[in-house]
């Protein structure tokens, strides 16, 4: 194989950890990492051009550029950026579908319509990314607005962590939900991940 074959990952910092311990678990020495704020889901009619901006920057530096996002709120305009460059991503809504796994939580959804989810980025920022985003800490008259069509909450746990799943469990107490846990692991991000380092080590092999 050809040594310079590179892989470029632009990730979602709410998913960056699992991209990194991917990368480690396969021994991708080829492989980089570019996060974007996960702040973004806030405003995620930004994050199309963020991206596109990231991939522009690299495209002549890497044989393979992958993105490490769902749609993510950006209602199919990531695609139409990511179609206009050749670049693939994670399957899925966002990552609950990609972690989950799109049948999981398709199951889960009618299941249950009213469910809320954390992943393990979540649940360590919760009180910033959801309560105080939602400004639920200097308003929590606001909760029933907020959160009064939801019955539950399900932790999509990434790891194995009695830390973070005491972290989840409070969560749920303060939005008054019922919790669940679901350990997923990484998901569906190892297989997209290792098809984008096998095209580009295909690439080397090519040269």
């Amino acid at each position: 194989m050809d040594k310079t074959a590179s892989v470029l990952v632009i990730t979602c910092a709410a998913v960056a950890r699992e991209v990194n311990a991917i990368k480690k678990l396969g021994q991708w020495s080829q492989m980089d990492l570019q996060s974007i704020t996960a702040d973004l889901h806030v405003t995620p009619e930004k994050i199309p051009q963020a991206v596109a901006e990231k991939i522009d920057a690299a495209v002549d530096t890497y044989d393979q550029i992958f993105v490490a996002y769902g749609d993510c709120g950006t209602s199919g305009e990531l695609d139409k950026v990511l179609e206009a460059r050749g670049v693939s991503r994670l399957p899925g809504a966002h990552c609950y579908d990609f972690l989950a796994g799109e049948e999981t939580y398709a199951r889960l959804q009618d299941e249950e319509p009213g469910t809320f989810y954390l992943t393990d980025f979540l649940a360590q920022h919760f009180q910033r990314l959801v309560i105080g985003t939602l400004a639920l800490d200097k308003h929590p008259e606001l909760l029933p607005m907020y959160f009064g069509n939801y019955t539950r909450l399900v932790y999509l746990a990434q790891t194995d962590s009695d830390q973070l799943n005491e972290v989840a469990r409070l969560a749920a107490a303060q939005l008054g939900l019922r919790y669940e846990r679901l350990f997923t692991g990484t998901g569906a991000m190892l297989p997209a991940l290792d098809a984008s380092m096998q095209k580009a080590m295909q690439i080397g092999l090519d040269r």
